[in-house]
C-alpha cells in the first residue's frame, strides 16, 4: 500500500481519516504542528489495532518544514502512494471590516501555499516522470467554498476557493503521470475548528438548516476520502464529493 501522509492529523477529519487508511493497510504518516500528545494517541491507536504509523511534524505554510517531512518519510523505506492535504486554519468570526493582512494571510499560507507545497512535493514522488509508481491526492476543501461565509470568515472561504482550483488544475496536469487528484467539500463537521472561529456549538446553532438537520461527524467525510485514495476510484480524478447534508 505505501505510506498515506495526512496533514493535520491530530484531530478532526485528519484524525479520522488516519485511522481508517491503517486500517486498510497504509502506513500513515500523522503530520502534526504543534499538538504532538494527540499526534502520539492517533498512531499509537493505529498500533493497537494491529496498523503501521508514525508522526511527522511540520508547518505546512513553512517551505522549509515540508521539505523537511518529506525528506523523513523518504526515510521510511516506502514509497508515498496517498496524499490527504487537511490541515488547515481559520480565525475569529468577523466581517471584512475586521480581516488583517496578517489574518488574511497567515490563513492563505496554510490553506492555499501549504496545499500547493504538499502536492509539489508529493507528484515529485509518485509521478511516473520522476520514476514514481503513481498515487493519489485528496484536497480537503470545504462547503465555504460555494457559500462565502458572509460576516464569519471570508478569508476562509476563499482560501478553500482556491483549493478547489488547485485541485481541477492539478488533476489535468499529473493526468498522465499516473496521479489521481480529487477534493471534498465538508460541510457543517463536529470538529474542534469551530472553536478558532470563537463559536464552538456553531454546528448545532446552524444543523436546523440544513437539509438532513444535523452536523455531519467526522469518520463520514473519512470514508470519502478513503474511498476517493482507494482502486475503487481509479477512474475518478478532478472530481468533487459534497458532504454537507444537502447544503
Amino acid at each position: 500500500m505505501g505510506i498515506a501522509l495526512v496533514t493535520g492529523a491530530s484531530r478532526g477529519i485528519g484524525r479520522a481519516t488516519a485511522l481508517q487508511l491503517a486500517q486498510e493497510g497504509y502506513t500513515v504518516a500523522v503530520n502534526y504542528h504543534h499538538n504532538i500528545k494527540a499526534a502520539t494517541q492517533v498512531v499509537n491507536e493505529i498500533v493497537e489495532r494491529g496498523g503501521k504509523a508514525f508522526t511527522v511534524r511540520a508547518d505546512i505554510s513553512d517551505e522549509a518544514q515540508v521539505l523537511a517531512m518529506f525528506e523523513a518519510l523518504d526515510r521510511e523505506g516506502e514509497p508515498l502512494s496517498a496524499l490527504v492535504n487537511n490541515a488547515g486554519i481559520l480565525f475569529q468570526q468577523s466581517t471584512i471590516e475586521g480581516l488583517s493582512a496578517e489574518r488574511i494571510n497567515r490563513v492563505l499560507s496554510t490553506n492555499v501555499t501549504g496545499y500547493f507545497l504538499c502536492c509539489r512535493e508529493a507528484v515529485k514522488r509518485m509521478s511516473h516522470k520522476h520514476g514514481g509508481k503513481g498515487g493519489a491526492i485528496v484536497n480537503v476543501s470545504s462547503a465555504a467554498s460555494r457559500l462565502g461565509s458572509p460576516g464569519e470568515y471570508v478569508d476562509y472561504a476563499a482560501s478553500k476557493g482556491a483549493v478547489d482550483s488547485l485541485t481541477i488544475g492539478l488533476a489535468l496536469e499529473v493526468a498522465a503521470q499516473g496521479i489521481r487528484v480529487n477534493c471534498v467539500r465538508p460541510g457543517l463537521i463536529y470538529t474542534d475548528i469551530h472553536a478558532s472561529g470563537g463559536e464552538p456549538g456553531r454546528v448545532d446553532r446552524l444543523s436546523s438548516v440544513l437539509p438532513m438537520k444535523r452536523g455531519g461527524q467526522p469518520e463520514e467525510v473519512a470514508q470519502a476520502i478513503v474511498w476517493l485514495l482507494s482502486d475503487k476510484a481509479s477512474y475518478v480524478t478532478g472530481s468533487f464529493m459534497e458532504l454537507s447534508g444537502g447544503r
